[in-house]
């Protein structure tokens, strides 16, 4: 599977995949063009951003998975702004894409939770969008959402690495590890006044 998605005509489908993920975000946006195409160029912006951050690796995990500035806080922005349904497709856009730069894939049921299914939940931000203090929710159970899936990709897929310890321990700790990280930093800039303010007068202007 991996051998497969860093050769040609796996990078081929997966970039077929992530513009066809975009046009559904096109066609399931507003029913006003204007709100369509806005929704599209933000999803597109966020992807390449995401990728850009995704770069910037606080530390990187042996058996994959790394700590990155403020990659996931991207999509959810997205569902934020956009709805849940935008943020999901977005997030799976973003998986697929890091599985094919970065791709740690031992079967094809861990890369659908470690990638498409994990950064999809970044999307669910989107459902706590109109409520108080609503992206710094969202943002913790989308990430949430996200760990989970890597957790259970874990407990089933690299059982062999926990050694003697308790398998569902191990990824508990082993997951927690980055994804906590990045999510106490970008938690703390959500809490910023004027960049709270920022992202809510944005997702104003944009409805």
């Amino acid at each position: 599977m991996q051998d497969f998605l860093t050769s040609t005509i796996g990078q081929i489908i997966v970039v077929v995949s992530i513009i066809i993920l975009l046009i559904v975000i096109f066609k399931t946006s507003k029913k006003d063009n204007k709100n369509n195409v806005k929704a599209l160029t933000y999803s597109a912006i966020a992807i390449a951003i995401a990728f850009v951050l995704n770069a910037f690796i606080v530390f990187k995990m042996p058996q994959g998975g790394s700590a990155t500035l403020f990659s996931m806080l991207v999509i959810v922005l997205i569902a934020y702004w956009f709805g849940p349904k935008n943020g999901i497709l977005a997030g799976l856009a973003f998986g697929m894409l890091n599985a094919m730069y970065q791709p740690f894939i031992v079967h094809p049921i861990q890369f659908l939770l470690d990638y498409p299914l994990a950064f999809g939940m970044l999307g669910v931000a989107g459902f706590f969008r109109n409520q108080k203090h609503g992206l710094q929710w969202g943002y913790i159970v989308a990430v949430l959402g996200r760990y989970l899936c890597h957790v259970m990709s874990g407990i089933i897929f690299f059982s062999e690495y926990a050694g003697d310890t308790n398998v569902i321990l191990y990824s508990i700790i082993y997951n927690a590890s980055y994804i906590g990280i990045e999510a106490i930093i970008t938690f703390a800039l959500l809490w910023v006044p004027g960049v709270r303010n920022a992202f809510s007068r944005i997702k104003t202007n944009l409805n």
